[in-house]
């Protein structure tokens, strides 16, 4: 049972259509967890976890209604699902079976989350709703922001009662494809607009990252960790080495990078992030090669979130479990096609502990 009175989001602000499509907002709530999503890019717009005395927090960044998130001034990607493709595409070009295709260009010249108008934009269906799941879906028509085959994906957000998030992902296409998906939450384990998250300790189960250029695209070489600011196989503050003088960390303006797994399965956590003022964790599983590690190095302050904080700079990072950034452009990257008749399948799930 919840005792504390929850700043929760107001359904009414969460109403509108896009498309025709009618946007509405639901409220989920399991274990300790307290959760408010919207169709809307499938977004996780509020989420409610206590630290060690109990007191309950909004830990994810967010706007306070839909109009915020329909015309937002500030980042276009808080709590949502990115796709078709998360991550970058190099010149938003990609070669598949011979065929070449072409996509829009959204970010320094590359293709970013999707595109212009990604799974972010997008009113999803809302297929089934209890008081601790619910479960999404959406098709996307062949040529759809430049890439081939319709594309059908499923995706389920549930709470356990053991404080997890968890996301399920499945997907098929009538034709030969490139699929990653991923989930876009900004965390910040003090509370929305709490302050820096460069006192956080992170973990990460990882001994290379996919290094990258100028624009943030890999070159396709495998960067060891050791040694530099990007090894996080012990734990560290996120502040400790972030503005060490390294190339990679000049390329990002911080950490925003694809670190690869040293894969032990989905039952042994990727990535844990503690917080040692509130003492709330959380640790994220995957079965996915990598996670991109996100420091929040681009917020301005022109956006305000839903408790009238503006969102700054190091106030949040992204931890987004997928495959690798631009794979379809590296042979020796895991694949991202997806064939006609299989099914593209991923579960990703967020646990919260306080310490």
């Amino acid at each position: 049972m919840i005792m504390q009175k929850l700043p929760l989001l107001v359904s009414a602000d969460f109403q509108t259509t896009v498309d025709g499509r009618q946007i509405s907002l639901h409220t989920l709530h399991n274990g300790d967890i307290t959760m408010q999503v919207t169709n809307f890019g499938a977004r996780t717009v509020s989420l409610f976890t206590p630290d060690r005395k109990g007191k309950y927090e909004d830990i994810v960044l967010g706007y306070p209604n839909i109009e915020s998130y329909l015309h937002n001034s500030g980042e276009r990607f808080l709590g949502c699902v990115v796709g078709r493709y998360a991550n970058r595409i190099a010149g938003g070009k990609f070669t598949l079976n011979g065929t070449e295709y072409t996509l829009p260009l959204n970010s320094g010249g590359q293709t970013l989350h999707g595109g212009i108008k990604g799974f972010d934009s997008v009113v999803w269906n809302i297929d089934s709703l209890n008081e601790n799941e619910i479960t999404f879906s959406y098709t996307s028509d062949d040529g759809d922001e430049g890439f081939p085959g319709k594309l059908h994906v499923l995706m389920t957000y549930s709470l356990t009662e053991n404080n997890e998030f968890k996301i399920t992902y499945k997907a098929t296409a009538n034709k030969i494809t490139v699929v990653n998906l991923s989930h876009h939450s900004f965390f910040n384990l003090r509370g929305e607009g709490n302050g820096s998250i460069e006192n956080h300790v992170l973990t990460l189960n990882a001994g290379h990252i996919t290094a990258v250029n100028e624009a943030l695209i890999p070159t396709g070489n495998l960067m060891p960790v050791e040694n530099t600011p990007f090894d996080f196989r012990s734990p560290h503050a996120i502040g400790e080495r972030i503005n060490e003088n390294h190339e990679q960390l000049k390329f990002g303006s911080g950490y925003d990078h694809n670190w690869v797994f040293n894969s032990k399965g989905i039952d042994y956590p990727a990535a844990t992030v503690y917080e040692p003022e509130s003492g709330r964790e959380m640790l994220v599983f995957t079965d996915q090669p990598g996670i991109q590690f996100y420091s929040g190095n681009h917020f301005y302050g022109m956006a305000e979130g839903k408790y009238g904080k503006r969102h700054i700079k190091r106030e949040s990072f992204a931890l987004e479990t997928q495959k690798f950034p631009d794979s379809p452009n590296h042979l020796n990257f895991p694949t991202t096609t997806l064939n006609v008749g299989e099914t593209y399948q991923q579960t990703c799930i967020y646990k919260f502990n306080k310490k």
